[in-house]
């Protein structure tokens, strides 16, 4: 059974940095294309960073590029998400998601983590 478990959310100031982490099993995820996608309350899900399983495609939201990436270590079947100069915008509960290149990019991936909240604040 395929199972994805989030961690690392939490309080941070704005400007500061966070990391989270997504633990993989019972699927590998080097197998699939990834993303992290984010949710605001009263908002509605967006893509944050996806990258497709041969690492040719990447996609990154207009308001996180060069602040925000996605790392994967094979070894560990884990994926993680470096997030810094943190605003309050960025506030949401995070998501780690996969499926095919497709339906990730679409944000209708099939396999969701149960999120973890990040919050900006001063």
């Amino acid at each position: 059974q395929e199972q994805m478990v989030e961690s690392g959310g939490g309080l941070v100031q704005p400007g500061g940095s966070l990391r989270l982490s997504c633990a993989g099993s019972g699927f590998r995820f080097d197998d699939y294309s990834i993303g992290w996608f984010r949710q605001a309350p009263g908002k509605t899900r967006e893509a944050v960073v996806c990258i497709s399983s041969d690492d040719r495609l990447a996609y990154y939201g207009d308001a996180v590029k060069d602040r925000f990436s996605i790392w994967v270590d094979a070894a560990k079947n884990s994926l993680g998400l470096h997030m810094k100069d943190l605003k309050a915008d960025d506030t949401a509960v995070y998501y780690c998601a996969t499926d095919d290149w497709r339906k990730v990019v679409a944000g209708n991936p099939n396999y969701w983590g149960q999120g973890t909240q990040v919050t900006v604040s001063s």
